[in-house]
């Protein structure tokens, strides 16, 4: 069965889209379950992923929502693409890294393609641009994996507002900033989604 492709023209908010992305990984427990791809912007959310510490929090006033993805603190806003999918490894190669190299893999060549460089780090997990010899995270990963069910995404900065990140220590990366794709070259990114659906199946439909 081919991966459903899902697309939302208005934002969402983060509580709605992981109940909805839970339900999907339930029914694969029940034989019944199809994978997804649903491309969404947020609005306005710090989430706390599974290893944040509270001294990554610098204006204790926001409202953090708790998520059981990997990873740390982040934002998501409008302005920000969300690639979520919904993937069975029981069918595929069950190998997590090379999952998540491939997903590296998908965000980079997409990225690529309007002439703009970015490579991936594996200490400090994301999509990195090095823009005069200082370094600024592009792409942001959170993977959560359920029975060889790996679910959960990534997201890319188009051109979010990136003040909201002052209130916080993004991903507990301190010496490295934040950017917007527009920031790095002022380019028409409304095609981007489907560059990365097409990249990503290459790698994942069966």
């Amino acid at each position: 069965m081919k991966i459903q492709i899902k697309k939302s023209i208005k934002t969402v908010k983060y509580e709605k889209a992981i109940r909805y992305l839970e339900k999907r990984v339930n029914e694969f427990t029940e034989g019944k379950g199809r994978e997804l791809i649903w491309i969404l912007q947020h609005d306005h959310v710090y989430t706390y992923g599974t290893s944040s510490k509270n001294n990554e929090i610098l204006d204790k006033n926001i409202k953090l929502v708790k998520t059981n993805r990997g990873g740390k603190i982040t934002y998501h806003g409008p302005g920000q693409l969300v690639f979520y999918f919904v993937i069975d490894l029981k069918k595929r190669n069950k190998d997590i890294r090379d999952f998540l190299t491939k997903v590296e893999k998908t965000i980079i060549q997409s990225i690529k393609h309007y002439n703009i460089k970015t490579f991936a780090d594996r200490r400090d997990i994301g999509i990195w641009h090095k823009e005069k010899n200082e370094l600024k995270k592009v792409g942001a990963i959170g993977l959560k994996i359920k029975k060889w069910i790996v679910y959960h995404g990534f997201s890319i900065n188009i051109n979010s507002d990136l003040r909201k990140y002052n209130k916080i220590i993004p991903c507990g990366i301190k010496d490295k900033g934040i950017t917007n794709l527009v920031n790095i070259k002022k380019k028409n990114y409304q095609k981007l989604s489907n560059i990365l659906i097409k990249n990503f199946l290459n790698y994942f439909e069966i």
